[in-house]
């Protein structure tokens, strides 16, 4: 122990030295010159729920994103990933602490002499120690990255959360738009059924010609033809639900509305800067770009010597008693440094600073997405509206076209192909009217997406 205490100043010393790191990175600034000042369209409006898809006050939109955020298969990986990292980051801090193991043996042997045989048994026991003393920040920029690439795995799953919400919103609303279209093609076909009878009937009576009738039979074989697309459509999005909430294809979702909710005015925006905060992935890609710097820092550092501090003590059968006491008295350090390793850990360094190089690239561009979403969002629903407008505009005075064209043809004034050609255009309007209704819808859910917000960092990893 003299030899220890003797030794005490010394490693003090060298200890408080290798608190401080000289490769320790620059702080980085976040780069909000990239983002403009301002979203072009809209003024800051009403606030919305943080979980956006309870603003629509569905019931069953609720359930199945809250099954979904516990069920879904991707969200299970984005967990087990962080778990992975997480204890990636455990044990590389393994290495700022130092080391104990354990040693033991025992041998028997029999010894012949003049007196007779005897047996001879040695036991022994050991422990030792080791430490490395990180002069130049090595272990600890190691583990420094370690733990940003774990608080980078779970912006990852709050990301792949925030993907999966809307997948659900939008997998559900394009379900709803099927069945509204399918029973606004039931309510056409019936139409045309109608329209039908009474050109056959006019038939009859010799007032229509049989081409009258053969293009007013096209019209219903149309029709008819194109209900089954739309069915098939509804099934595959059921398949798509049940796969997002963790379900086979086929089970059942208890899902029977058939009406689209109304769409909430414009959310409350912010600034662009607030997508820093707001969305996941732009933080995932930050900490990454931070993790690399603390790379390159330990790059650096592995260039240059380490001392690495060894304590040992093995004791003989008789001396078990004294070993927890006297272990210390074997403490010795040790200096090892490359000498010659060709360009090894130069070439290593130049390799970090490429990957910060490709993650400050790869951050630039998230954020600059991140604002191009929110931007084409907002974009596709004014332009949106203004088709909606026009669209309906159209459809009321097709309407009216349609219903002149048809009292003439009553009346015998015209033939039978304007009636034709204004129901087309009428039962045309009528659909894309439909789509372009769910579009503004899927528009909305596209923002509320590309605004992220901070529900995600509420997720509890779910049970079994």
């Amino acid at each position: 122990m003299h030899n220890f205490f003797r030794k005490a100043p010394l490693l003090l010393l060298v200890l408080l030295v290798s608190a401080c790191s000289p490769f320790a990175p620059n702080l980085r600034i976040e780069e909000e010159q990239l983002l403009p000042s301002s979203f072009s369209l809209y003024d800051p409006a009403a606030d919305t729920p943080d979980r956006w898809w309870e603003g629509m006050a569905d019931p069953e939109l609720n359930r199945l994103i809250e099954e979904a955020l516990g069920g879904n298969f991707s969200l299970h990986q984005a967990w087990a990933r962080l778990k992975q990292a997480d204890a990636s980051a455990v044990k590389s801090g393994a290495d700022l602490y130092p080391d104990l193991s354990i040693s033991s043996s025992a041998s028997r042997s029999r010894q012949h002499s003049e007196s007779g045989a005897e047996t001879l048994s040695d036991y022994s026991l050991g422990l030792v120690s080791s430490y490395e003393l990180d002069l130049w920040g090595r272990v600890g920029a190691t583990n420094e990255a370690q733990r940003l690439e774990a608080s980078a795995s779970r912006g990852d799953l709050e990301a792949a959360a925030m993907s999966v919400a809307a997948e659900v919103a939008d997998r559900w609303t394009n379900l709803i738009i099927q069945r509204q279209l399918q029973a606004l093609v039931g309510d056409q076909l019936e139409t045309s059924r109608t329209y039908l009878e009474l050109v056959e009937l006019r038939f009859r009576k010799g007032q229509a010609s049989i081409l009258d009738v053969f293009q007013q039979r096209e019209v219903v074989a149309g029709l008819e033809a194109t209900l089954p697309p739309l069915e098939a459509e509804e099934e595959r999005l059921l398949h798509e639900l049940a796969f997002l909430v963790g379900k086979p294809p086929k089970a059942e979702l208890g899902l029977s509305k058939t009406v689209l909710p109304e769409l909430a005015q414009i959310p409350s925006l912010g600034l662009p800067a607030d997508l820093l905060a707001s969305r996941p992935d732009v933080q995932s890609a930050g900490l990454r770009l931070q993790a690399a710097d603390w790379q390159v820092a330990a790059a650096k550092a592995d260039r240059l010597p380490a001392i690495r501090l060894t304590a040992d003590a093995k004791y003989a059968s008789g001396e078990i008693d004294a070993l927890f006491d006297n272990w210390l008295t074997g403490l010795a350090g040790s200096l090892t440094g490359p000498i010659f390793d060709g360009p090894s850990r130069a070439a290593e360094v130049e390799r970090v600073q490429a990957v910060v190089e490709e993650r400050l690239a790869a951050y630039r561009s998230t954020v600059l997405t991140a604002v191009k979403e929110v931007e084409d969002a907002l974009v596709s629903e004014q332009k949106l509206r203004e088709e909606l407008d026009a669209v309906q505009k159209q459809a009321d005075i097709a309407r009216k076209a349609l219903d002149e064209a048809r009292q003439r043809y009553v009346k015998g004034l015209n033939d039978y192909l304007p009636v034709l050609t204004q129901l087309q255009s009428v039962q045309s309007l009528e659909q894309d009217l439909a789509r372009r209704t769910g579009d503004l819808m899927l528009a909305r859910i596209s923002l509320y997406r590309a605004l992220g917000g901070s529900w995600m960092r509420e997720l509890q990893e779910p049970k079994g």
